[in-house]
């Protein structure tokens, strides 16, 4: 099948905000973003372009072969594996569902896509099936964000909210609290908070600005010997997400 000029404007647009507003459509690129795609919800699956020899994983949609030259100009990276796929972007989650993960874990305005997709994947490894969000985060299903959680944003829950504050409500109204709000210079050891990851949130902030302000919730650091700055901000969730494994599995 040939892949019709308006098709590869329309691809090209995905790797902007308002082409993916306007469409409602995202792009993944490469095996496994477009692996953990097609196991999550192939039916989102609108189109997949690949270079000769490079077969999707599932059989959802209408493919694309196109030659190493057309291939290049609609991808957006320099190794792109040959495979790609548009996707609908699915719909915000439906915040009246009730959570079943032990704790939550939510981002705020961490807008860096590398940080964020790759905390989201640290996330979907540690167990959790929910991610929260405030207003001010990276989109997550820019491209950036995608290649980074090699499309795991995919099988999350992802549900969105204006601030912390109403962020923190929607949790106590399904039983979860305190919200801990991670610090890289003060607050509780994380290793000494026994009911750190008991039906609590847990508040990752931006590299910069750190997390924001939220009266009534507690501070909880991880220790640095070395008296360094800061983490980067997927390390730091890294380090609390596994923290959780280990208790669970100790």
């Amino acid at each position: 099948m040939n892949l019709a000029r308006a098709q590869q404007t329309l691809l090209r647009s995905l790797y902007t905000r308002h082409g993916r507003k306007k469409s409602g459509l995202c792009v993944a690129e490469g095996i496994r973003s477009v692996g953990e795609l097609c196991a999550a919800i192939p039916d989102a699956v609108e189109f997949f372009v690949c270079l000769p020899g490079v077969r999707p994983p599932v059989d959802c949609a209408p493919v694309y072969e196109v030659s190493e030259s057309v291939f290049s100009s609609l991808s957006a990276t320099v190794n792109g594996q040959g495979l790609l796929a548009v996707a609908r972007i699915p719909a915000p989650a439906d915040n009246s569902i009730v959570p079943m993960d032990p704790y939550l874990l939510a981002l705020d305005r961490v807008g860096d896509p590398g940080n964020f997709g790759t905390i989201c994947r640290t996330a979907k490894a540690s167990g959790l099936q929910e991610l929260w969000l405030t207003t001010g985060s990276v989109d997550p299903y820019g491209d950036k964000a995608l290649r980074a959680g090699l499309g795991s944003q995919f099988s999350m829950r992802i549900r969105f909210f204006a601030d912390l504050q109403s962020l923190a409500e929607a949790a106590n109204a399904f039983g979860y609290g305190p919200v801990w709000l991670t610090d890289p210079h003060q607050g509780e050891n994380l290793y000494h908070v026994e009911d750190l990851y008991r039906k609590s949130v847990l508040v990752i902030g931006s590299e910069g600005a750190g997390v924001g302000e939220l009266a009534g919730a507690s501070r909880v650091t991880i220790p640095m010997p070395g008296n360094f700055e800061s983490l980067n901000a997927a390390q730091a969730a890294t380090i609390f997400l596994f923290e959780a494994v280990r208790r669970q599995f100790s």
